[in-house]
């Protein structure tokens, strides 16, 4: 995607850019001591805010960018306010621009790792904007000596090796005369040559303070350089911002009188305001909700504002059509003290309230354009007014991509302000949201982990339970998605303790299930059997039977996992009544398969193939090609075993048929073959199959030798708790259910079947199965003969954010 760029207006300081390419090019002390530089190059750009120092960093990226095939990288290591920005936040922001995504939750040293190792093989140019301290700056230097570090700070930085500062000061005359003809024209500064000199020394040759009083005459098109003179001088020295706050060098400060004074009032208004703009980064909604105008002239108003350099216009994707300002943060302070001069704390505070409803009106606008036209959700956007409507999904994409990090940056500040909390809940779950409905849950993880830790931090100072615990609930699948099971169950034990201090059954059964789950990736199958019985129990008690369906899924699966064969009997039997008492053919298909499967491992071919034979039929009801054709596979494998090749080949090649109709399904055939093959290596004295009883399975994986899982819960299902495995809820016989077909015969004592490996497993993690999942439909149903994949439970609707 291309960016539309800001005006580039860079002039003089040619010896400081010759001096920092000649030390790029010049041997570092490690080189000359004949050891190979650990780290890459560091070069430092000191100077004082408004001294051009950010600006001088930019120029030197782009006349050297040629020479890192790896990109140009910017991250900026303080706010607005001159805070330091956490490791995390800045290593985040380097590996969005590498585009390597982060992992969500991960620790600052986790990130740091990954990004030492982004840059391992590559030659990029990082340019570090407002370091406040060594440490900041060497936590972020590659390990690679073909990258580049340009960092820019205020002063040098003591204990960052075989560094020399390149110092910053006053422009030099010509440069100075330039910069102000940037912004008030050529012909102006020609008539008087002479008053423009005095303009230049006035200002003390500070970059800042010229294009401020260049802005002015670009503002007063009747006014003359000698002018801008004598209104620059009747401001005197008078320097101090209010509230003690600083103001800055004294001709920034003249330079920035000059031009705020000069305002009309409603201009001067909004301009003031601007500091409250999360992350110094305003458009014209933002500044519109800020000011209580309207957008067009917000929009109009900012535009004059940059034309004055009050303001810089930031690069835009060509989607979003409103242009964003940054506000420079040598005029922060200057800002910061003019609004606390004309604007009491209630006005402060309205105003802050005005932007974050605007921003969570945009953002359900963002996330409406998602869904299907002619929805109601459609019909309800059709009343915003234009200016929140986007035109396309495209370009709400686009605008939500571009104004991310002050949408992030917004509800961080309102969350520590503490005196907005119910607008900063809202703003959340909005950008949850727009998030997961444009770039997937995968993908949007990492900014919904930050976002669920903002609202848990509001819910435990507000006593929020219900909040809290939905919010740990969110963290903790977060966690076990990461491969984090360990800090999952912290999270869903918390979950559980706030659910129970609310009452609420909805998220008790929830956490009750997601504990299980965190158990079943640390392969703690007794306890997992335990928790997800506990949470089966509530929902028999609220007579919840989809959920009563999942749930038995699940135990199969984990008694697979420990070859309890005739608890999983038990379980899958009882899911597979459930189903069929839902009228959910194709999860009643399914089932029957992961119990033939069972019956399989338990050292019962001929049921297992009765049982498969009963899962084709009733695959054959729900008219599902791919589901038909993985059933069909499963059956030529149980019939291969009980040595019937021929029978075996025929089922695969009716498998190869019900494939070539659906896309999905096109690589079963192939994977079984595949499959075949290695049973048969095998047999021929290859590696001993993994006993049934040990099955090996990692977090998030199927178990290698039972089955991979059960039908995965529809969205929204919520889990809750109930009564251990063996329940004989589900299990009675049906009518029309032939005996021996896995639900219709009661189901047989634990005792009765072997618990232990009565015949060797099939080889771990069968190709034939990791197809069959992904030809299982695109909704999150598991394939025939897959079980209940270890992951954490469905988030219920109640428990999203």
């Amino acid at each position: 995607m291309t960016e539309q760029a800001a005006p580039h207006r860079f002039v003089g300081r040619t010896r400081e850019l010759d001096a920092l390419r000649a030390d790029i090019a010049r041997a570092g002390l490690d080189t000359l001591a004949g050891r190979p530089a650990p780290r890459s190059r560091v070069l430092l750009i000191a100077g004082r805010p408004g001294s051009g120092r950010s600006a001088l960093a930019a120029e030197l990226a782009r006349g050297v960018a040629a020479d890192y095939p790896g990109g140009v990288h910017t991250a900026r290591l303080s706010g607005p306010g001159g805070e330091a920005v956490p490791l995390e936040r800045a290593v985040r922001d380097l590996l969005d621009a590498l585009g390597v995504p982060p992992v969500a939750g991960a620790g600052p040293e986790h990130l740091a790792g990954e990004l030492r190792t982004a840059l391992a093989e590559r030659s990029a140019l990082l340019v570090l904007d407002d370091v406040t301290a060594p440490e900041q700056l060497l936590e972020l230097v590659p390990e690679s000596r073909d990258c580049l570090v340009v960092a820019v700070a205020e002063g040098p930085l003591k204990g960052v090796p075989d560094v020399r500062p390149c110092t910053l000061g006053g422009l030099e005359p010509a440069a100075a005369l330039a910069l102000i003809a940037s912004y008030a024209g050529e012909t102006r500064i020609a008539c008087d040559p002479e008053a423009t000199h005095v303009l230049a020394e006035e200002c003390a040759g500070h970059p800042a303070a010229l294009v401020l009083a260049g802005g002015w005459l670009a503002g007063h098109p009747q006014a003359c350089v000698a002018d801008a003179v004598r209104e620059l001088r009747r401001k005197g020295d008078s320097t101090e911002g209010s509230a003690g706050r600083p103001s800055g060098p004294k001709a920034l400060a003249r330079a920035f009188r000059l031009v705020y004074e000069s305002l009309p009032p409603s201009v001067a208004q909004l301009l003031r305001l601007l500091p409250l703009a999360p992350a110094g980064l305003v458009d014209a909604h933002s500044a519109s909700a800020l000011a209580g105008c309207t957008v067009a002239a917000a929009r109009s108003t900012l535009a004059d504002c940059a034309g004055q350099g009050l303001l810089r216009e930031v690069p835009q994707p060509e989607q979003v059509s409103l242009a964003q300002y940054e506000v420079p943060g040598c005029l922060q302070p200057l800002l910061y003290g003019a609004l606390e001069a004309a604007a009491g704390q209630e006005e402060v505070l309205l105003a802050r309230a005005r932007m974050l409803e605007r921003y969570v009106r945009l953002l359900q606008s963002c996330r409406a354009v998602t869904e299907p036209a002619g929805s109601a959700v459609h019909t309800r956007l059709a009343g915003l007014p234009r200016a929140l409507r986007f035109p396309s999904r495209e370009a709400a994409a686009a605008w939500l991509r571009s104004r991310l990090p002050s949408l992030l940056a917004a509800a961080r500040t309102a969350v520590a302000d503490g005196e907005l909390d119910t607008l900063a809940r809202r703003l959340v779950a909005a950008l949850s949201r727009a998030l997961g409905a444009h770039r997937g849950e995968a993908e949007a993880a990492p900014e919904q982990y930050r976002l669920h830790e903002l609202v848990l931090g509001v819910a435990e100072r507000r006593g929020l339970v219900w909040e809290k615990a939905a919010a740990l609930l969110n963290l903790g699948d977060l966690d076990l998605r990461a491969e984090r099971p360990a800090e999952a169950l912290g999270r869903y034990r918390g979950a559980l303790a706030a659910a129970r201090e609310a009452r609420d059954p909805q998220p008790v059964g929830r956490a009750l299930e997601s504990v299980g789950a965190a158990y079943q990736e640390l392969r703690d199958w007794g306890r997992a059997a335990d928790w997800f019985g506990r949470a089966l129990a509530l929902r028999q008690t609220r007579g919840e039977l989809a959920d009563e369906a999942r749930l038995r899924a699940r135990l199969g699966a984990v008694h697979t996992y420990a070859g309890a064969w005739g608890w999983a009997l038990r379980e899958w039997r009882a899911a597979a009544a459930a189903h069929r008492r839902l009228g959910d053919v194709g999860g009643h298909a399914r089932a029957l398969g992961e119990v033939a499967r069972v019956q399989q491992y338990a050292g019962y071919p001929l049921e297992a193939i009765r049982t498969c034979t009963r899962a084709m039929d009733v695959a054959r009801l729900s008219g599902d090609t791919a589901l038909r054709a993985a059933v069909q596979l499963r059956l030529a494998d149980l019939v291969d075993e009980v040595g019937d090749p021929e029978a075996a080949e025929l089922h695969r090649a009716a498998a190869g048929r019900l494939g070539e109709q659906v896309p999905e399904a096109a690589a079963l055939p192939a994977a079984a073959a595949a499959a075949v093959a290695e049973r048969e290596a095998e047999r021929a004295g290859g590696p001993a199959p993994v006993a049934a009883a040990e099955p090996v399975a990692g977090p998030g994986t199927a178990p290698v030798s039972g089955p991979e899982g059960g039908p995965e819960a529809a969205p929204g299902a919520g889990p809750e708790a109930a009564p251990a495995a063996g329940s004989g809820a589900g299990s009675e016989r049906m009518d029309g259910d032939a005996p021996g077909d896995g639900e219709g015969a009661p189901p047989p004592a634990p005792e009765t079947v072997a618990e232990g490996p009565a015949e060797p497993a099939p080889p771990p993690a069968e190709v034939v199965e990791v197809v069959a999942e992904a030809a299982a439909g695109e909704a999150g149903e598991a394939a025939p003969g897959e079980g209940p994949k270890a992951g954490p439970a469905p988030r219920p609707a109640a428990a999203d954010l």
